[in-house]
């Protein structure tokens, strides 16, 4: 497909704008996707806000965005899955195939991975993308492309709850109700936990996370969190708790709310990268701690669980903003954390 298209960039720290480039070429393993909805993640704000996470360091102009949904139209010469107007969930990241992790089927940590919006690669805040057509996943007639944009946070939802060994009969604890915190919760009851509780301390994201389908939720700003999960449990403690805040403060509760011999999964990082916790609780516990990097092998469970009604995926979404509004979309879901539950770009969207 000849012709230019549209490119949201970040010019440099809280500043958004526009630029044209050549619609890409596929290869002949890739297909063209023209983009309708990208979601806005909490590492598009932190780069946006800072211009780094670690030791990856924007150099703008840069292309944010790295959970898109769309519509299949050109196909490479080798694709033989996908056909045009196959709308697909697009997962982010290119692995190499051949070293250690990736033959161990552990790609999620291979060394060299080409994940979209991730500094030098350009993510997706455009109009059309060429995409390995092994990692665009057809979807169902009843899923819809904004949905397939949001297959992305959901795979860590889901990643977390594997982690955690989730299943029936468990009583399980979220810390954190953002985006992440949401559908790890989502994910939690999609595989059978009895219980899950929800913990934060913005009233808008526990609201959410009732209407989503959490049995409880508790607000740590009115209330002590462990003595609360006590309470719910009856003194014995959690089977498993999905940290997803990041602070130390959480991760301490964590440790102390979890029931002995439980899984504490790791998810949100700190600002600080360090925490001081409770280790000899831990010990005393026997708790096993478990950690995510995004996800492996999740996208066609997601997209099923999405399919089948178990997850309200749309349910997320609070705020939606037109591609020509990127700068005040980027601006509002920081400004307005408290009720910018998961902010929404549609690129292409049809009316």
């Amino acid at each position: 497909m000849d012709g230019m298209m549209k490119v949201a960039v970040m010019e440099g720290i809280g500043k958004m704008g526009y630029t044209t480039r050549p619609i890409p070429v596929p290869k002949e393993d890739e297909v063209l996707v023209k983009l309708e909805y990208v979601g806005i993640c909490g590492s598009d704000m932190h780069y946006y806000e800072t211009g780094a996470i670690g030791d990856y360091v924007v150099k703008p102009p840069f292309v944010l965005g790295h959970e898109p949904g769309g519509t299949v139209v050109e196909v490479g010469s080798n694709v033989k899955h996908l056909k045009v107007g196959d709308r697909v969930a697009l997962e982010p990241g290119k692995t190499c195939g051949h070293c250690e992790f990736c033959r161990q089927g552990k790609y999620n940590l291979c060394p060299d991975v080409v994940f979209f919006a991730t500094p030098p690669v350009d993510g997706v805040f455009q109009e059309y993308v060429a995409h390995e057509a092994a990692l665009c996943f057809k979807l169902p007639d009843n899923v819809s492309t904004l949905e397939g944009a949001l297959i992305e946070p959901l795979a860590v939802g889901f990643h977390a709850a594997n982690q955690g060994g989730a299943h029936a009969g468990q009583t399980a604890v979220v810390m954190g109700s953002g985006c992440i915190g949401l559908v790890s919760m989502m994910a939690l009851k999609a595989e059978g936990v009895s219980r899950v509780y929800v913990v934060d301390i913005m009233d808008k994201r526990l609201e959410k996370a009732m209407e989503l389908g959490a049995d409880g939720v508790i607000n740590g700003q009115k209330q002590d969190a462990v003595e609360a999960v006590m309470e719910l449990t009856d003194g014995a403690g959690c089977d498993l708790v999905i940290e997803t805040a990041g602070t130390e403060i959480t991760t301490r509760q964590a440790i102390h709310m979890a029931k002995k011999g439980s899984t504490i999964v790791l998810v949100g990082y700190s600002k600080t990268g360090e925490m001081t916790l409770p280790m000899s609780l831990a010990l005393d516990k026997e708790l096993t701690f478990k950690t995510i990097f995004r996800y492996r092998h999740i996208y066609p469970m997601a997209i099923d669980a999405v399919a089948s009604g178990r997850v309200n995926l749309k349910g997320i979404v609070t705020d939606f903003f037109d591609f020509d509004d990127i700068q005040n979309a980027m601006d509002k879901s920081i400004a307005d954390k408290a009720n910018i539950v998961k902010a929404v770009v549609k690129i292409g969207a049809p009316e």
